[in-house]
C-alpha cells in the first residue's frame, strides 16, 4: 500500500511512527527540515540465523530515512555478538563462538535486504576495528562511566538484587556499540528501548573522540506469539525467511489486542486506514477479518502479492473450512512413534515439546486428535500439528 505523504508529512511521520522516545529531537528536526543528508546507523548482532520480525521495526525505520535521501549504516556486529549485549536479558548471555556466529550471519544481508536497499547501504564488520583495540584504548572509554551508571540500569539492578552473576564482560559492551559510532561518524543511531544505556554511551565516546554526538532514536518492541516479547530465545518469533503459509498462519494466531499495534509497527499501511481499522474494531468488527488483511500485506512484504493470495486461500482451506490441503510436504522418518516424527519434521524442537503438544491435544493424525506420547503412526497417515501444518508420512 504506497504512501503518498509531502516530505514535510514524511518527516513529521518519520519522528513519530513507531518512535518511543528521541534525543535529540530538535536538533535531529532541524537536520532533517534543513535537508542535511545524515549518516544513520543500525547495528545488529548475529545471535540467531533468523531475523524476526520484531527487528524488523528499526529496519524499516532505516527504510523511511533511505526513502528520504539519507545514507544509510548498517553494523553486523560479528564481534560484539560474540561478546553478548544483555540490555534486554535477565540474566548473563553466553559468549558465542566464531564458528555460531558465522554459521548465524550466512543469510543475514539477504534477510535484510527484504526491507532495505542493500546497494545503497554502507555495511560494516565490527571486528574489523573492535578486534584492534588495546588495553590504553578501552580504559580511556571506560573512563568517561562510572560503576554507578550501569548497575542502576533496570535489569542489571534487578539481578543484583536477586544475586545472580554480572561478568566483568557486560560492562564494556557499551563501549564497544559506541566506538561503532565513531568509526562510522553516525550522526543518528537506531534501536530499540532496551538499547538505551548503549545509544547513550555513543554520544559520549564521540565526544571523547572529538565528534559531534549522534542523535538518538528508539523504537519500541513488539511482543511475540505468546504475549511475551519477540525473542529467537523465546520461540514466539516470526521471522522474514518464514513460509508464505507459516508466515500467514503465525499472524492469524496473534491476540486480538495486538492487530493495530503490529499494523503500526510491522508495516507501512498508511496510518489513515489503520486509524479506519481500529475505530471499525471499537464498533465490533469481526478481529479475524482484520487479522486476515494484516497477515496479506506482511506476506505480501516479505513474499509477493501472489505469495500472500496463495497464504491466504491455504489458510482459509486449511483453517475456516478444515480441510487437509491437497498438496503437503512428505516425510520417510527413520521411526514411526509419534515423538519421534514430531521431532524428526522439526514440527516441535524437543521430545519434551512433543511430548506437551500432544497431551494438549494439539497434534492430529487424519484429522483425529491424538493424545496418547505412545501412538505409532502408519505409512500414508497425514500427520497435522496446530491449525496448518500438515506432513504426509512415508
Amino acid at each position: 500500500m504506497k504512501n503518498n505523504l509531502s516530505k514535510s508529512n514524511k518527516i513529521e511521520e518519520l519522528l513519530a511512527r513507531g518512535v518511543e522516545e528521541i534525543i535529540d529531537k530538535n536538533n535531529l528536526e532541524n537536520k532533517l527540515k534543513k535537508g542535511k543528508k545524515l549518516r544513520v546507523k543500525l547495528g545488529i548482532d548475529p545471535t540467531s540465523p533468523n531475523i524476526h520480525l520484531g527487528r524488523s521495526i528499526p529496519l524499516l525505520k532505516l527504510k523511511d530515512f533511505q526513502e528520504l535521501g539519507h545514507k544509510i549504516i548498517l553494523i553486523i556486529g560479528d564481534f560484539t555478538g560474540l561478546i553478548g549485549d544483555t540490555s534486554d536479558k535477565d540474566s548473563e548471555r553466553p559468549m558465542l563462538s566464531e564458528e555460531t556466529v558465522k554459521k548465524n550471519l550466512k543469510t543475514y544481508i539477504k534477510q535484510i535486504a527484504k526491507i532495505i536497499d542493500i546497494d545503497a547501504t554502507e555495511i560494516y564488520y565490527n571486528s574489523k576495528w573492535l578486534g584492534k583495540l588495546g588495553y590504553m584504548d578501552i580504559c580511556k572509554q571506560a573512563n568517561i562511566f562510572s560503576l554507578n551508571e550501569f548497575i542502576s540500569r533496570e535489569n542489571i539492578d534487578r539481578r543484583l538484587q536477586e544475586g545472580k552473576r554480572i561478568s566483568l564482560r557486560e560492562l564494556l559492551y557499551p563501549l564497544m556499540q559506541g566506538y561503532d559510532s565513531v568509526e562510522v561518524k553516525a550522526d543518528i543511531e537506531i534501536g530499540g528501548t532496551d538499547q538505551r544505556f548503549n545509544l547513550l554511551a555513543g554520544r559520549d565516546i564521540q565526544r571523547l573522540y572529538g565528534q559531534e554526538p549522534q542523535d538518538i532514536l528508539t523504537n519500541p518492541l513488539i511482543e511475540g506469539l505468546d504475549g511475551r516479547k519477540m525473542s529467537s530465545s523465546f520461540g514466539n518469533t516470526i521471522n522474514l525467511f518464514d513460509t508464505p503459509d507459516d508466515m500467514f498462519g503465525k499472524i492469524m494466531s496473534l491476540k486480538d489486542d495486538l492487530i493495530i499495534r503490529y499494523f503500526i509497527l510491522l508495516t507501512r499501511v498508511d496510518m489513515k486506514t489503520i486509524k479506519k481499522y481500529e475505530e471499525s474494531l471499537e464498533k465490533g468488527a469481526n478481529p479475524r477479518d482484520l487479522k486476515m488483511k494484516l497477515a496479506f500485506e506482511i506476506v505480501r512484504m516479505y513474499h509477493s502479492e501472489k505469495n500472500a493470495q496463495a497464504a491466504n486461500d491455504y489458510f482459509v482451506k486449511t483453517f475456516s473450512k478444515k480441510e487437509i490441503p491437497e498438496t503437503m510436504p512428505k516425510f520417510k522418518p527413520s521411526k514411526y512413534d509419534i515423538v519421534s516424527v514430531l521431532v524428526e519434521t522439526k514440527l516441535v524442537s524437543s521430545k519434551s515439546e512433543a511430548r506437551r503438544i500432544i497431551e494438549q491435544g494439539g497434534v492430529k493424525i487424519d484429522s483425529k486428535v491424538v493424545k496418547d506420547v505412545r501412538c505409532v503412526l502408519l505409512p500414508g497417515s497425514v500427520l497435522q500439528k496446530g491449525k496448518i501444518k500438515f506432513i504426509e508420512i512415508l
